[in-house]
């Protein structure tokens, strides 16, 4: 029986990828670089430490890993403090209540930064269903590495096989299957063009799963 669930957050819980985006492509501008649409894909789920550590190596950038972080926080907080219709997806909110009212754990591992992360529960209130909150920025390595799972199914005390990942991305999924946990990925209209095909089950909408389903799931 599957006793929590662990999330991911940005592209699953809310989408905040276009302003994640928006903040990279103004920094890039700044930067004087150009990053291809298929480069920035393939950072979908890793860290920005990690993006702009091989930025930094792509471009032979000047500005430390440091300096670049604070830079694209700055102008994430700025566009995310401005968006009014900021929302989480739909049926996340309704899928979390019944999860939690179901006595499952609720974990999120999310390659966002703590701060990020912070903001986005704080907004939406999000604190209260979730024991314990995962960020990326506290691991060398980001997703596909398997490490941010493990860390959570261990701070969760749940072996495994009695955990459940949503996903979005197809680096989260790798990771997922690379920890041994079964993955359910989440084809959302915002994960265009990402491969969830290691997802041991893919789905659309949030309604196509349940609390009582999921602890069905033999991991």
């Amino acid at each position: 029986m599957i006793r929590t669930v662990i999330f991911d957050m940005d592209g699953v819980i809310i989408d905040t990828e276009p302003i994640h985006h928006h903040a990279f492509i103004t920094l890039f501008a700044e930067l004087g670089i150009t990053v291809s649409d298929a480069l920035y894909a393939s950072f979908l789920g890793s860290s920005t430490r990690n993006v702009f550590q091989h930025l930094k190596q792509e471009f032979n950038l000047s500005q430390s890993v440091a300096a670049l972080l604070l830079r694209k926080r700055e102008l994430f907080n700025k566009a995310f403090d401005e968006d009014a219709d900021l929302d989480l997806l739909p049926g996340a909110r309704a899928l979390i209540e019944d999860i939690q009212q179901h006595g499952v754990q609720l974990v999120v591992a999310s390659s966002a930064s703590k701060a990020t992360i912070a903001r986005v529960f704080n907004r939406f209130g999000l604190g209260p269903y979730f024991s314990h909150i995962v960020s990326g920025e506290d691991f060398e390595q980001s997703k596909p590495n398997p490490a941010i799972f493990l860390h959570a199914a261990a701070l969760a005390e749940t072996p495994v096989t009695e955990c459940i990942v949503i996903e979005d991305s197809a680096n989260g999924v790798a990771a997922a299957k690379a920890a041994g946990i079964y993955c359910i990925g989440y084809a959302s209209p915002h994960s265009t063009g990402q491969d969830l095909r290691l997802a041991n089950r893919v789905i659309q909408h949030f309604s196509e799963i349940s609390a009582v389903g999921i602890q069905a799931i033999v991991g």
